[in-house]
């Protein structure tokens, strides 16, 4: 990175910093507040504020939610740019190692095996001083194709750059695409978290909420700095690949060279292979012969191999026309050097093909667009789902203390509760815990309250002690204790316990019955 790049990621990592501190000192505000109000209330009018602590804790669900949707896609599409961009180097690498492979076997059969099967004709025809100059010759040509390919660049050294580039890149993306996966499962728990405290009224839920918020928080604000500070480096090397690269580029590999590959236009001739433009003879510009000047007839090498190549097959096919049937023995060693001279054709060819700027160019458009395109798109997305997972847990810590006052609440209203209220689901509970009480007499019964009222009734009327009995047998099999009424049932215009079915048809029979007697006597 240039000097202005690395300050440009410093100055985005103190934003990043500098709004984290701005969202602490709104959510400290926000509490100071919350508790100066709370103190300033009455304490009639303190009520929890439970409709407001639900829709917060649903707001922050539902922005959870849509950071982490948003946090996987951009997730998987850095991945599959970083990986777009892996492919394209390894196969770059394939064909450079490529390139190295056929120049090392061509070198070797010039030099090995084509070498002895001239020394065996030499010896073969050493008799025809002609034939002597002709394979004197073509050792010549292909000694000039091995000068020739050893002028290539080599690139062994930027195919070892390479791979290390790739392995780093595969070790960085694997990390930093497992630490966001499992970032998303934190921010996930959190809220899961969350709502459970809220759902259970726990207050050790609610601490922990708290903590976790204030951690995610600060984790949120630090992915922000990174996701911000990796795409704006990213875009900086997209904006001006080519400088980047050849400033990058090894002292072997000439400029010429790098920006062929890098523009691969058409109109510009390649520098391995150019056309023949001398108007003299190839052996007079290869120094095999004559006074000439072939400074104006720029021979590359993949030109100088081919022609040398084309040279060596029409002397060699010479021989066997005419030297083979004078001499028999020399026909194994020239239809090997014809062999070799065919073999050798075909890794020109190959060679031509690996040379050629398209692949390597292609190579370079596919690991940009992977780069540029899909990976810092990705790297945005991330850096939206950090300032929606922001929000999400600042909306978190601001319901927090409300719903900690909701539970406060809670609690005084149970304290204010009494515990001689039938209705109190509390009292109910306790009841449970309490020794059983003694049997109580007919002032607490069913009986008891018919007997209260016998002034204004007819002394005939008598009323069973079944109801009764069952009665408290319901009681006692719903409420675990007999419930002991000090007030008449009859009249008293409270909500009645449940009865069975045939308790309340003997209940309905009595004071229908009730009330006609009543309606006998006079007012």
């Amino acid at each position: 990175l240039s000097p202005l790049s690395f300050q440009s990621l410093l100055v985005l990592g103190l934003v990043a910093a500098v709004c984290l501190g701005l969202n602490l000192l709104f959510l400290t505000v926000y509490l100071i507040c919350l508790c100066c109000c709370k103190r300033d209330q009455d304490p009639e009018s303190k009520r929890p504020h439970s409709c407001c602590v639900t829709w917060m804790a649903v707001t922050a669900g539902l922005i959870c939610c849509a950071a982490v949707g948003v946090g996987f896609y951009g997730n998987s599409e850095t991945n599959d740019g970083v990986f777009q961009l892996l492919y394209a180097l390894d196969h770059a690498n394939q064909t450079l190692t490529g390139i190295d492979s056929v120049v090392a076997s061509t070198t070797l059969q010039m030099q090995g095996a084509l070498e002895q099967h001239l020394a065996r004709l030499n010896e073969l025809l050493a008799s025809r001083g002609d034939y002597v100059q002709t394979l004197k010759f073509t050792q010549q040509l292909a000694g000039s194709i091995v000068l020739q390919l050893q002028g290539l660049p080599a690139w062994q050294g930027v195919s070892t750059e390479l791979t290390e580039l790739s392995g780093q890149v595969a070790y960085v993306e694997y990390y930093r695409w497992l630490a966001y996966l499992l970032f998303f499962i934190l921010v996930l728990t959190v809220c899961l978290l969350a709502c459970l405290g809220l759902a259970k009224h726990s207050r050790c839920l609610l601490l922990l909420m708290l903590c976790c918020g204030l951690l995610m928080l600060v984790l949120s604000w630090a992915s922000m700095a990174v996701d911000t500070a990796a795409a704006v480096g990213t875009s900086d090397f997209c904006v001006a690949p080519d400088k980047f690269i050849m400033n990058q580029t090894d002292d072997e590999i000439s400029a010429e060279v790098v920006h062929y590959y890098l523009y691969c236009d058409q109109s510009l001739s390649s520098p391995f292979q150019q056309v023949w433009g001398g108007g003299h003879p190839l052996w007079c510009c290869l120094g095999l012969g004559g006074v000439c000047d072939c400074a104006h007839s720029p021979l590359q090498a993949l030109t100088v191999f081919q022609r040398s190549l084309t040279t060596m097959q029409i002397q060699i096919q010479g021989l066997i026309q005419y030297a083979l049937p004078l001499f028999p023995t020399a026909e194994k060693d020239l239809l090997g050097v014809q062999q070799l001279l065919n073999s050798s054709e075909t890794s020109l060819h190959q060679l031509t093909a690996l040379l050629d700027c398209r692949g390597l160019h292609k190579d370079y458009l596919d690991g940009l667009i992977g780069i540029c395109y899909d990976g810092v798109e990705g790297l945005l997305y991330l850096g939206l789902f950090s300032l929606l997972a922001a929000a999400a847990f600042s909306t978190v810590i601001c319901a927090a203390p409300r719903a900690w006052q909701q539970l406060a609440g809670r609690c005084r209203d149970y304290d204010d509760m009494d515990e001689e209220d039938p209705f109190n689901p509390a009292a109910r509970r306790m009841a449970a815990h309490r020794p059983p009480r003694g049997q109580l007499r007919s002032f607490c019964s069913y009986s008891s309250s018919l007997g209260s009222q016998s002034s204004l009734q007819p002394p005939a009327q008598t009323v069973s002690n079944a109801p009764v009995s069952e009665y408290m047998n319901q009681a006692v099999l719903f409420g675990g204790n007999p419930r002991y009424e000090n007030v008449p049932l009859i009249g008293r215009g409270s909500p009645p316990p449940t009865y069975s079915p045939s308790m309340r048809a003997t209940y309905l029979a009595v004071t229908d019955e009730h009330v006609r007697h009543r309606g006998d006597f006079p007012a």
